[in-house]
């Protein structure tokens, strides 16, 4: 991919080194808005829910968090609790973000977590969030909620790095075909989301019994899957399957109601699925063998938040952990994800591991600022992914609002990154009791 810097402008050609800090001067030389209308996260947020205004359900399902929302809103306020100690006089003219993950060396520390049923937020849905990643060469992380299957994604992404997340179903066959089409379709690590064995109470989405699972809407890894579709009795959907955009719930009621059969269909098997994953039945680190057993590449456990659990995932055969609390989607009033990973990286034995390059250690949850990222890989993690965000960049322009976001938040970072004094990752990487000073 070419960089964001130009040969032909001199405006851009003085950008300082580094892959995406010219981002900036190329904005401000294109003498016009960034192609969503802002950088700033919260106007894409305000962006999206003005893009989504005749589907509100649509915006709020991703904008809804759990109960109260507080662990969505402590999840923000724990960043601010450490500050950035800039250093000075530091030849940082040339620089890198560039991180290695699982062995395989990436651009940035960047990742983009999985978030279903982007076919909600806009007529491509996960296929433009999919090629996005891939132009700029950053791992995109799909998920079994996906409005769009396995297949379809996997070749909107072409050689772009991908991994696949499981909503882990509760038939065996059912899982290990899934398994199956994902290591087939080129996915390389797996991501088992262990924090939504059930969905959580969720006042945004309960108000306005806002479900478009109901109607086998973030289903098609389901409808589009050999195993379980065998078991419904029934051919599979094609793997190139749109459902219908903008998805309109009453619509589809109605449709329900006179007999429809098509419609009638998905809410039978949207029934089936439900009995199969997020379903309230609870695994155990026992059954995790079962995983391992049937996973040759990464295996990465979604949702530790406790230092138990991130070394039970040593233990068991895991390859990392997310430290995350959904977002803040899952348990009200749950520990914020950069305190998890402050207490997390404080075990010997999770430091043991993964300086010995067999244990890796990302974050998710609050991210939005290039300085999130900072503080994030400062207090231990390896790599970050972002979610939230993105999907309101995709709501608003699509494969390119993803493009734009993504080029945003990390030329922020890069540039943070050489404005507070450092060459590469690793001089920053695990140290925060150096490069920031926490603020009671």
């Amino acid at each position: 991919m070419a960089t964001a810097q130009s040969t032909t402008n001199p405006i851009v050609a003085c950008s300082a080194s580094g892959r995406w800090s010219g981002y900036m001067r190329e904005l401000f030389a294109t003498r016009r808005p960034p192609p969503l209308g802002t950088v700033d996260p919260d106007k894409i947020e305000a962006a999206a829910r003005e893009k989504l205004k005749d589907s509100p359900g649509s915006f709020n399902f991703v904008f809804g968090n759990a109960g109260s929302g507080e662990t969505y809103r402590n999840n923000r306020a724990a960043f601010k609790k450490w500050q950035i100690v800039p250093r000075m006089l530091r030849d940082v003219t040339e620089r890198t973000i560039e991180t290695t993950l699982f062995g395989v060396k990436h651009p940035s520390p960047l990742v983009i977590a999985p978030l279903g049923v982007q076919g909600i937020l806009h007529a491509d849905g996960e296929l433009a969030t999919a090629r996005a990643a891939a132009k700029l060469g950053i791992p995109m992380v799909v998920s079994c909620a996906a409005s769009r299957s396995i297949e379809a994604v996997a070749k909107a992404n072409g050689d772009g790095p991908r991994w696949f997340q499981l909503y882990w179903p509760k038939n065996d066959d059912v899982t290990l075909s899934i398994l199956s089409r994902a290591k087939n379709n080129g996915y390389s690590a797996l991501v088992v989301t262990l924090d939504t064995m059930t969905l959580a109470w969720r006042p945004y989405d309960v108000d306005t019994s806002f479900s478009p699972f109901l109607h086998s809407i973030g289903n098609q890894v389901a409808l589009s899957d050999p195993a379980f579709m065998k078991l419904q009795g029934l051919e599979l959907n094609a793997e190139d399957a749109v459902p219908e955009f903008p998805y309109d719930p009453a619509k589809f009621d109605e449709l329900s109601m006179r007999g429809d059969e098509k419609a009638r269909r998905a809410m039978r098997l949207a029934a089936a699925w439900g009995e199969q994953a997020v379903n309230g039945v609870f695994r155990s680190w026992e059954q995790l063998k079962f995983l391992r057993k049937n996973w040759a590449g990464p295996l990465i456990l979604k949702g530790i938040l406790s230092v138990v659990d991130a070394e039970l995932a040593i233990d068991n055969a895991a390859d990392g952990i997310i430290v995350s609390n959904h977002g803040g989607r899952q348990v009200d009033g749950a520990i914020p994800s950069l305190l998890a990973l402050e207490h997390i990286m404080k075990s010997p034995k999770v430091k043991a591991a993964q300086a010995s390059g067999k244990f890796t250690v990302l974050f998710d949850s609050g991210i939005r600022h290039g300085a999130d990222i900072f503080r994030a890989i400062a207090l231990g993690a390896q790599g970050v992914c972002l979610g939230r965000t993105y999907a309101y960049a995709l709501a608003v322009g699509g494969q390119e609002g993803v493009e734009a976001h993504i080029k945003s938040i990390l030329a922020d970072f890069e540039l943070t990154f050489a404005l507070a004094g450092f060459r590469n990752v690793a001089e920053i990487q695990g140290k925060a009791g150096e490069v920031m000073i926490k603020v009671e």
